[in-house]
């Protein structure tokens, strides 16, 4: 749910509290779609001026982001930023506006992703994402393997659930993640 509070924080923030979103769901019998999108929706509901217009399923693909932001679009839909539960159907978001001649690197709608895989690092550097969420894959690994490791010598492994805390990938920061 973390990845999802922080896009939409940042989100929020950056509307200043007013507006209207697009969510692009990832897979939806996958629980990282769940716990995004929940996380999402309880910062959002922190923000009675902010509506969420549509919620639909990109399962996690770029074309799919595409499509559904290119449908919205051609039905006359008003929004204000779009936030997706992973970089790749962020990115087909962006792409989408960008052909509509909308400036996303301008702010005029915002696009949010997670991830922060090499594509949405730099989309983020170019403008086209406002802002990712890096998840830490390899931070994720080394605390698996430090834990099996332990739990191989049967060391007492503390605590049961290792976090690894997600970060907000920003224009002003997206160096730092390259």
């Amino acid at each position: 749910m973390e990845a999802g509070r922080l896009q939409a924080q940042y989100i929020a923030d950056k509307l200043k509290g007013k507006g209207s979103v697009m969510i692009l769901l990832g897979d939806l019998a996958n629980n990282s779609t769940q716990n995004r999108t929940k996380g999402i929706k309880e910062v959002l509901a922190k923000y009675p001026d902010i509506k969420i217009d549509q919620e639909q399923t990109g399962i996690w693909l770029r074309q799919k982001g595409m499509d559904l932001t290119n449908d919205w679009l051609t039905q006359g839909r008003k929004f204000n930023a779009v936030l997706a539960n992973n970089d790749e159907m962020a990115i087909g978001a962006a792409m989408a506006l960008k052909q509509a001649g909308v400036d996303v690197d301008k702010g005029s709608v915002l696009v949010a992703g997670v991830d922060g895989t090499p594509d949405g690092l730099s989309a983020v550097t170019k403008g086209d994402l406002a802002v990712s969420v890096f998840q830490d894959a390899k931070g994720q690994a080394d605390g698996a393997i430090d834990a099996a490791v332990k739990m191989a010598k049967k060391e007492k492994v503390e605590p049961q659930a290792i976090i690894i805390p997600y970060r907000l990938i920003t224009p002003e920061n997206v160096a730092t993640f390259k």
